[in-house]
């Protein structure tokens, strides 16, 4: 955990208000184990209030976010597949604080608060749920397969660590068109524990450690591979150790600032031409695998609370800004609440859309000349025959 190492002497003066500092240095011994590397990420970080409140706001809109999800999935909004990301909002919001938007990102089917970091709304992400024409995919791509191209980001996969070739891939593309001696764009791909011994992530690595891809394989190691706990499914559960050549590093997972601070560490290592690492966070998830999983049969309850109250990454951030001088209790209340507010008005705004129509079937899918604005129906395509499937 972190502790607050020093706090600077830049301050601000308000009218009616105590003078608060703007910047401050934490403490991040602890925070980081490392495999194969001649260096690691530094022991304290810098960071300002700005830049804190930024990641509250975008950690805690995550938060309220899917627990909206839970809540519409259950009034049988929302159907089909639904994965929740609460309890590892720290990871999606330090990996997005330390890459840029020319870095590709693709995720595993456990990516609605990664597609709201890479640019989508709460009412985009929720109209998709809905299967809604304005959803991010535009109804499309439902809960598993999110999608940004203008922010570099490659989408949720629905089968088990299916991302990580298509991340190798996509690493390959940043180093074939980066010009020699250039600091390339990275390429992450996220997977949980639970497909950390699938043979396609093997191939990828070969590939990436022969070639010196600027590829991260990041754990997402929230204890369980579904139901089954890490020492139940995998012989070695030191994932980032897994990488063979391939160096590695374990970070905090519930620390907004250690996950920061490690993913810049482990860009700048990348980018300049060194191949690949292998990155485990150390997370938790709050509910099930999905919807259908209760979350408790494998689990007991008093375990999720024990990591509610110790490890929380938003209650983590909290105390963090309150001991800088950065804010209150009192401040962080009305600011949960005003997030609150925002997260129910973008929920209204995704159910005034409505399900695409029968013309939207045949969009995206060809093209005359390769630019979405061309698409070109193609005769063969069978449609739905409506008087068939009507059952008697």
């Amino acid at each position: 955990m972190f502790a607050l190492r020093r706090v600077t002497h830049n301050v601000v003066t308000r009218s009616r208000c105590m003078s608060t500092a703007t910047e401050a240095t934490f403490d991040l011994t602890g925070s980081f184990d490392t495999y194969k590397l001649d260096s690691a990420p530094e022991n304290t970080v810098t960071a300002t209030r700005d830049e804190l409140m930024d990641h509250f706001k975008l950690m805690y809109t995550m938060r309220r976010m899917e627990i909206t999800c839970d809540n519409e999935y259950k009034a049988r909004n929302i159907r089909g597949f639904c994965h929740l990301y609460d309890g590892q909002e720290a990871v999606a919001t330090g990996i997005n604080a330390a890459l840029t938007v020319e870095d590709s990102w693709i995720t595993s089917y456990r990516c609605h608060c990664v597609a709201l970091a890479r640019g989508g709304s709460v009412s985009e992400v929720l109209g998709e749920l809905f299967g809604f024409k304005d959803g991010l995919t535009k109804a499309k791509g439902g809960s598993m397969h999110f999608y940004n191209k203008a922010h570099n980001f490659y989408g949720g996969q629905g089968i088990v660590g299916a991302q990580v070739p298509v991340g190798a891939g996509l690493a390959f593309a940043n180093k074939y068109n980066t010009p020699p001696g250039d600091d390339m764009p990275v390429a992450i791909a996220c997977y949980g524990d639970g497909a950390a011994n699938q043979g396609q992530i093997w191939e990828s690595a070969n590939m990436a450690m022969l070639w010196k891809l600027p590829m991260i394989f990041c754990i997402e190691n929230n204890q369980y591979g579904m139901g089954t706990s890490i020492d139940r499914h995998s012989s070695h559960s030191e994932y980032y150790k897994m990488g063979n050549h391939i160096p590695g590093i374990k970070m905090d997972g519930m620390n907004i600032l250690a996950v920061k601070e490690g993913m810049r560490f482990v860009k700048e290592y990348c980018a300049k031409g060194n191949g690949p690492m292998y990155v485990e966070m150390s997370t938790y998830r709050y509910h099930g695998h999905s919807m259908s999983d209760p979350g408790t049969t494998y689990r007991n309850r008093d375990e999720i609370a024990n990591t509610r109250s110790t490890r929380d990454p938003l209650e983590f951030l909290k105390k963090t800004m309150i001991d800088a001088g950065f804010s209150d209790a009192e401040e962080l209340k009305k600011m949960e609440k005003e997030i609150r507010k925002e997260v129910q008005e973008e929920v209204k705004k995704a159910k005034q859309s409505s399900p695409p129509g029968i013309e939207d079937l045949h969009t995206f899918v060809y093209s005359k000349d390769g630019t979405k604005e061309n698409d070109e129906i193609q005769p063969f395509i069978r449609m739905p025959d409506y008087a068939k499937s009507i059952v008697a």
